[in-house]
């Protein structure tokens, strides 16, 4: 059973939100708050297996409460829920530790799946956050023919890492799941599994999350 704490300062949201997730078999609501260090100090008693954290809250807000349960709750999931797609939000959530990133009118069944999936070690961002993303780094984001100097500079930033994992690096930061760079890269999901760990393992790097966060700050990626 995947244990849920809802932390957000409105009351039929999150009237809302237990609705849904008590109705799935394997999702249990444990708990909710209405402030942010309520929540995190909820976190810290509940020992939630994923928390779903609004950003603007009266008092602590979520992203500082995201960053106290992660650091008190290394184990404890973040999945960042907001009305504004805005990028500060969707990439201080992210910098903060949060596995997850999406809007509040995302659909029931793809919240579920969000809570799953950070649940099993993965993370998620909504597409629509990152193309803004891509275009906020944008200007910072290499060029195609990015001189040998800028090359050597990002040679320099992936830390060791083989031409295959550099590879699946990028593919992470398109937002790509592990099957989805398994058909791009004529792999098998396993082999993929294994490159995303050392990816992670080289980079210093929590989860996926982050390693689209490392990529956007380093100018490792440019937009379509």
């Amino acid at each position: 059973m995947i244990s849920v704490l809802l932390v957000d300062d409105q009351s039929l949201l999150r009237m809302g939100f237990s609705m849904v997730l008590d109705a799935e078999e394997d999702l249990t609501v444990v708990g909710e708050a209405a402030d942010g260090a309520v929540g995190a100090r909820m976190a810290r008693e509940l020992k939630p297996d994923v928390v779903l954290m609004d950003v603007r809250m009266p008092g602590t807000n979520g992203i500082d409460a995201t960053k106290q349960i992660v650091a008190e709750r290394p184990d404890t999931r973040v999945i960042i829920l907001t009305t504004f797609d805005l990028d500060e939000y969707a990439f201080a959530g992210l910098r903060a530790g949060a596995s997850g990133f999406l809007l509040k009118d995302t659909d029931p069944d793809e919240l579920v799946a969000a809570i799953r999936t950070v649940y099993a070690g993965d993370a998620v961002v909504s597409p629509r956050i990152t193309r803004r993303m891509l275009e906020m780094f944008a200007p910072s984001l290499p060029t195609e023919q990015a001189p040998p100097a800028a090359a050597d500079a990002i040679a320099d930033r992936t830390c060791g890492l083989t031409e295959r994992e550099h590879e699946v690096l990028l593919a992470i930061a398109e937002g790509l799941s592990n099957s989805e760079i398994a058909t791009r890269l004529y792999v098998s999901e396993a082999t993929v599994k294994t490159h995303v760990g050392k990816v992670l393992a080289k980079l210093g790097l929590r989860d996926r999350v982050q390693a689209v966060v490392y990529a956007y700050e380093n100018g490792l990626i440019r937009p379509a």
